[in-house]
This record gives C-alpha cells, structure tokens and sequence, in this order.
C-alpha cells in the first residue's frame, strides 16, 4: 500500500499527513482552505478537489470537522467516495457520532469500499509525534490491512464492529470533559484558598489524582495558555454526541450533563475557539472573578 490520500489537513490532520509522508507513503492532501494543504511540505502533494485526493488512492483518511461534514464530502452529490476503486480503504478518522458512523459504513460498503471508523486521541502534540491513540471500529481484516498506515501514526486498538470505534472516541470524550472540569474546579479552589496553583498541581501529579490531563492541561490552566489544541468548539460537539447515545439506552449520566452545559457556555460567553482546558474561564466568569482572555465575554 502506497498512495494514501488525506481529506482535511487542519490541527490533526496536517500533522498527520506528514507522518505518514515520513513513513514514505506517497500523500495526496485536501483542504477546503488550500493553503493549509500547500503548507504541509515533505513532499505531500495537493489536490484542489477531495474526488482529485482519492484518485488512484489505495487508502482514504478522512479528519474533517464533523460528521455531516464527512457526510456531504464523501456521500454527496459529487462524494469523493464514488471516485474510490472497490476495495479502498475508507479510514474516517474525524469524531463523529456512533449512528453517523454506523449509516456511512453501510454506505460505503454498499459501494464496495473497505470501512473503518477510527478517531484518535492524544491532541496535536500526539499528532505531531505520531504517537496518537486510534480506536479502530470494523472488520478485523480490513485493520490488519490498514496497520502500516496506522502505525506511522500511533497505537491502534481495534475495539468491534462498524461504530464501535466512534462510540469509544465518545467514551473518552466523556472521561476528558469531565476531569477538565474536575480539573478547573480544583485549582480554582485551590487559588481562591490561597495555595499556589502550580504547586498545588505538582503536588497532585505524585498521587493518585494524576492524570496526563491534569499534567498538560493544568499547566496550561496555570499559564492562561488556550491556544487551541482540541477548540472547545468541538469538545462540546462530542459531549452533544455522548448524551445523546446515553439518552437513547436509557442511561442518566449527570456528570456529563454538567460538563456539556459548563462547555456550551463557554462557547456561548466567545469561548469556542480557545483550547478546550479554557473551561476554567467559564467557572472564573460564573464566580465573578477576573477572565484574562479577552476573547471570552460576558
């Protein structure tokens, strides 16, 4: 497998076309702004339209923003994956929802390409190291025949069917909402108690509170530095999606519930395209403390 084409080349998806350049595949780029494609270098080529990316393309990975996005790119009137060979594989690597991934697999299986749901974790340092979590969802053979590709960009653990990848992106999306909050809500304490935050933390990374959230994201608390990794934007987009499958298998999951509404009202307050750990500026706003990111408003 050589060819690889790469739908989005935005925060992670850039990075990861480059790792895969420097694997030696031959990468083919899209992007709706084309010159983040352009600025990829490592020989990465470009290509003005997604149906020109996946021409003669043995593999298509897909990181656009959202579900319908990848929906209208791939499935549209004029959908890039008509233009696949039978046969392709169909790598959609972007967070979507379980009922989007589990309709577009049957789509694109229809149309005799190979599908995998599998998005990734670990933000854009991991994206940038190609040491990436990706959670696979699809049929064990066509992950064994993706797993150069997978391994020129992290770790793959291949967790079930069709869907089954989406819904552990969602599992995770759960786990680093609500520890951002947990997070946020600590240090606040502690400042407003009259500890020093950074000490505070470093403290809790010897214990059994440490977490790889608490060691980037609380550092980027202590700094005020919310440029974004993983846009809270998004964050909620996932939390959104979470809840919605909980709904539907009857399950109440009131820390989630929270996490969602805290980050769709920092995106309210002109939060959404700061990093996703900037939810601790909606806890400072709601407390009447001093915000010092101006780009959050009241």
């Amino acid at each position: 497998m050589k060819q690889i084409a790469v739908l989005g080349t935005g925060l992670m998806g850039g990075p990861m076309a480059r790792s895969l350049a420097r694997a030696g595949f031959t990468v083919r780029a899209w992007n709706r702004d084309i010159a983040k494609a352009r600025a990829l270098g490592h020989g990465i080529l470009v290509a003005h339209t997604p149906e020109q990316a996946v021409t003669g393309a043995d593999a298509v990975i897909v990181m656009l923003s959202s579900g319908p996005v990848c929906e209208e790119v791939l499935f549209g009137p004029s959908g890039a994956a008509r233009k696949m060979p039978q046969g392709t594989l169909l790598i959609v690597m972007s967070s979507i929802a379980q009922d989007e991934a589990e309709a577009m697999a049957n789509t694109a299986q229809e149309l005799g390409l190979r599908w995998i749901d599998a998005p990734v974790s670990g933000g854009t340092p991991a994206a940038e190291a190609g040491t990436l979590s990706i959670m696979a969802g699809g049929a064990a053979p066509d992950v064994d025949a993706a797993w150069s590709i997978f391994d020129a960009m992290g770790r793959v653990t291949l967790v079930g069917p069709a869907g089954a990848g989406a819904l552990t992106k969602l599992v995770n999306q759960v786990v680093v909402a609500t520890t951002i909050v947990s997070i946020s809500e600590a240090l606040l304490l502690a400042q407003a108690g009259g500890a020093d935050p950074a000490r505070v933390r470093e403290a809790l990374m010897g214990g059994f509170a440490a977490s790889r959230i608490l060691d980037l994201h609380g550092a980027r608390m202590i700094a005020d530095d919310y440029v974004p990794g993983g846009p809270a934007k998004y964050q909620i987009k996932d939390t959104q999606a979470a809840r919605a499958v909980a709904e539907r298998l009857g399950l109440d999951l009131p820390a989630l519930t929270l996490a969602d509404r805290l980050f769709t009202d920092l995106v309210a307050h002109g939060g959404g395209d700061l990093d996703h750990s900037a939810l601790l500026l909606e806890l400072r706003r709601r407390n009447g403390l001093p915000v010092p990111v101006t780009s959050l408003h009241d």
